[in-house]
């Protein structure tokens, strides 16, 4: 039995190498070698112990010292083995990759109303690589769906190319946002002109240079940041960046908005507060973008006002949905065309390298922590572009 290197997750707050079994192949599959994996606000909950999506039949979570966890659902690599029915990829190729497993990548005679109907991330069956107990990135090597693999022609850095699942998940959520019924929309009879960002992390920065980049949103666009560095970011990206340790929340967006307040909103970063802010802050049946988890330390009671507003409140997840032709995943391809064009830039704010497995526990303790420390990604080099860049 081959071995090969792993990060498992044994108990909440501790993580340790491992030799595991090198895993094989199935025919529809193939075996990449990990080149870089984005750490991420989910795995960072998982190691924490706020969260464990590795459940039994009943729901129940499995705990981590029955089944340690191998974290790391942003993946890219180079392809190493082909199983038997893979046609359409070759040895040697990068490759970025979709964590989520459907019954479309499984192959499944039978589809589950999700996936017959294009949302393959809520499928019935539904499982993913680095969040639900099946292996993630955070190893050597991962055996993964052939068509869950969308090939990588431009010569994007391996950092680069693991942020494609956090800019899918964006896209996703905001193509979610723009198809519910809502009074206000961008482009629209009544036009969305002033929106509020809550959180520049990565995913608030990503959401400022979408809307700029890609929707082209020329209204107020207001970041709601306690970090100086990310303030200026968000600053750099298009955004009015405001300090709420600082300033009033409601009362800067309001002299912001002339006494409007906001069109759209999005939660960007599970601030609990921020629902007990809304009566202030939203315009009546405003739309409210909820992409960040993790709540915590609110009253649910709170929420009454907010119901008062009868607001648009969408709650997507993921990056997958929708699949081409070739059954591979639409919104990775979309992620990576702008990743690829260079309307979305990540270089600015992957703030944390980690060149090692034994090396990446650092940021799930004081790295993350530190006021520089926006974005880690490991980055093991084995996904370089041909031509040597690195």
């Amino acid at each position: 039995m081959k071995v090969m290197k792993a990060l498992a997750l044994v108990e909440a707050g501790r993580m340790e190498p491992r030799e595991v079994a090198t895993p094989a192949p199935r025919p529809h599959e193939i075996l990449v070698e990990i080149g870089a994996v984005g750490l991420c606000g989910t795995d960072f909950h998982i190691f924490e112990g706020h969260a464990n999506y590795h459940t039994d039949a009943r729901g129940r979570p499995i705990p981590l010292r029955e089944r340690p966890q191998i974290l790391g659902h942003e993946m890219c690599g180079r392809v190493a083995a082909l199983g038997a029915e893979v046609r359409d990829l070759r040895v040697g190729d990068r490759v970025v990759l979709d964590q989520g497993l459907n019954c479309r990548s499984r192959g499944e005679a039978e589809l589950c109303e999700y996936c017959a109907t294009g949302n393959t991330h809520q499928c019935a069956r539904y499982a993913e690589h680095g969040i639900t107990g099946v292996q993630g990135g955070l190893a050597e090597y991962v055996a993964i769906p052939a068509v869950n693999a969308v090939r990588v022609e431009a010569e994007l850095r391996p950092e680069e190319m693991a942020l494609v699942e956090p800019l899918g998940c964006v896209i996703h959520a905001s193509e979610m946002a723009a198809a519910v019924p809502a009074r206000y929309r961008f482009g629209g009879e009544r036009p969305i002109r002033s929106t509020l960002v809550c959180g520049a992390g990565p995913a608030g920065l990503l959401f400022i240079q979408y809307l700029r980049q890609v929707v082209d949103y020329d209204g107020l666009l207001v970041v709601a940041e306690p970090n100086a560095k990310r303030r200026q970011l968000a600053a750099d990206y298009g955004a009015t960046a405001v300090d709420p340790t600082v300033v009033d929340l409601v009362e800067a967006v309001q002299d912001l908005t002339g006494g409007e307040k906001l069109h759209y909103l999005i939660d960007a970063a599970a601030a609990a507060r921020l629902f007990s802010q809304m009566p202030g802050l939203l315009r009546k049946q405003a739309t409210v973008l909820l992409y960040g988890h993790g709540h915590h330390g609110a009253d649910l009671s709170v929420l009454s006002s907010v119901q008062f507003l009868e607001p648009t409140l969408v709650a997507p997840v993921g990056a997958s949905g929708a699949l081409d032709p070739d059954g591979r995943p639409r919104t990775y391809r979309r992620a990576l065309e702008l990743l690829s064009a260079g309307r979305i830039d990540v270089s600015r704010f992957i703030t944390h390298r980690y060149a090692r497995l034994e090396d990446v526990p650092q940021a799930f303790g004081r790295d993350r922590f530190g006021d520089d420390y926006i974005k880690g990604v490991a980055v093991f080099g084995r996904s370089s572009p041909a031509n040597g860049t690195t």
